[in-house]
């Protein structure tokens, strides 16, 4: 687990503050940010670094509650986050006048300061602004966690015939594909 998971201006709040645990809704702010940037045809936090990256974002989403600071387990992180002017924020609608309601509702439920706050991946795939192209038969949610740790001593070669054999595991014709 690291800080640099992602690109800065997708880079959920709990990553930029440095905590310990966090899950997938660091997914789910990522997909949020891009949306944004699809409604309104710019990044919506363009942070030149990472204590920028956090004024921008407390400048949209508002200062947040100490309750909304509970999941900062880092003491200097939650210190400087309180240290911040105070803002009322900026409401989605008014950053993207020309988007459907029901856009503004899903991205409100996205960025989410608060990761345990913010939507999870399947209440989003069933929000109603996309529900109509999500098929729980076609791509149903996984039982288990899937396990990506590997060795990574191993070299990039190794690396590449791992993955092309477990690609042929669910598409066997692709052996046969260059012949």
């Amino acid at each position: 687990m690291t800080e640099y998971v992602v690109t800065r201006w997708y880079r959920a709040p709990e990553l930029l503050l440095c905590c310990d645990n966090y899950g997938t809704s660091i997914d789910v702010w990522s997909v949020g940010c891009i949306f944004a940037e699809i409604l309104g045809r710019k990044p919506i936090f363009p942070g030149t670094e990472c204590l920028n990256q956090l004024k921008l974002i407390i400048s949209v989403l508002g200062s947040q509650d100490d309750p909304d600071l509970e999941f900062i387990d880092n003491p200097k992180a939650r210190r400087f986050i309180k240290t911040l002017p105070f803002t009322r924020g900026k409401h989605f609608s008014q950053l993207y006048p020309q988007a459907d309601p029901l856009a503004i509702d899903l991205l409100q439920k996205m960025l989410v300061f608060d990761p345990t706050k913010r939507i999870t991946v399947l209440e989003a795939l069933q929000h109603p602004y996309i529900a109509d192209l999500y098929d729980p038969r076609c791509n149903p949610p996984a039982q288990v966690p899937i396990n990506l740790d590997m060795d990574e001593s191993e070299n990039e070669e190794i690396i590449r015939e791992m993955m092309w054999n477990e690609m042929l595991n669910y598409h066997p014709e692709a052996a046969y594909a260059n012949a």
